[in-house]
């Protein structure tokens, strides 16, 4: 598998990891990484992009769709351990207004 989820002991958060390209191909894993939660999302979630080398506009896509899932405005999702070239995308995207990135 190429994204994890793992839920913290607690259920209050939920974590994420990418490896590889991040595009249209990891769409039905990565609804399913959060989607596993029975419905009831944890407080915050965070996408460890660490091992991904590459983020589309599909990526971007999945991100939008897992920050409706978590609640919108007031969802908490952290976006951590991004590249550099992952971190410009990002950034001409203005996801740093949506999500917390570092």
């Amino acid at each position: 598998m190429t994204v994890t989820a793992e839920l913290s002991r607690d259920g209050k958060q939920l974590t994420i990891a990418v490896k590889g390209r991040f595009d249209f191909t990891k769409h039905q894993e990565f609804r399913e990484s959060y989607e596993c939660t029975d419905g009831k999302m944890p407080k915050s979630v965070v996408v460890d992009l660490k091992d991904a080398t590459y983020l589309d506009s599909s990526a971007l896509g999945m991100l939008l769709l897992l920050r409706d899932h978590a609640g919108g405005d007031r969802s908490d999702i952290r976006l951590i351990n991004s590249s550099s070239d992952v971190t410009k995308i990002l950034a001409i995207s203005n996801f740093d207004k949506l999500f917390d990135i570092s």
